[in-house]
């Protein structure tokens, strides 16, 4: 799923274009972000792929939803 992550004034958000959504995210596996888990505030997980750490902002990634059950 294509997933925009940008940086804002109050912190990390991911952008889903093909649900409409701009959530924050609230928490992240990795302290890199990049090849970790991540978490929307409305719940969602979502797994990044490995990117170099210094990857400018914002960017558009293919990222895995992971669902409940996982």
């Amino acid at each position: 799923m294509k997933v925009m992550i940008r940086r804002t004034s109050a912190g990390l958000t991911a952008y889903v274009p093909k649900k409409d959504l701009e959530e924050p995210i609230v928490k992240f596996e990795n302290e890199g972000l990049w090849g970790g888990v991540i978490t929307l505030r409305n719940g969602w997980r979502f797994a990044l792929p490995h990117l170099p750490r210094d990857t400018r902002l914002p960017v558009t990634i293919e990222a895995r939803k992971i669902s409940d059950d996982d």
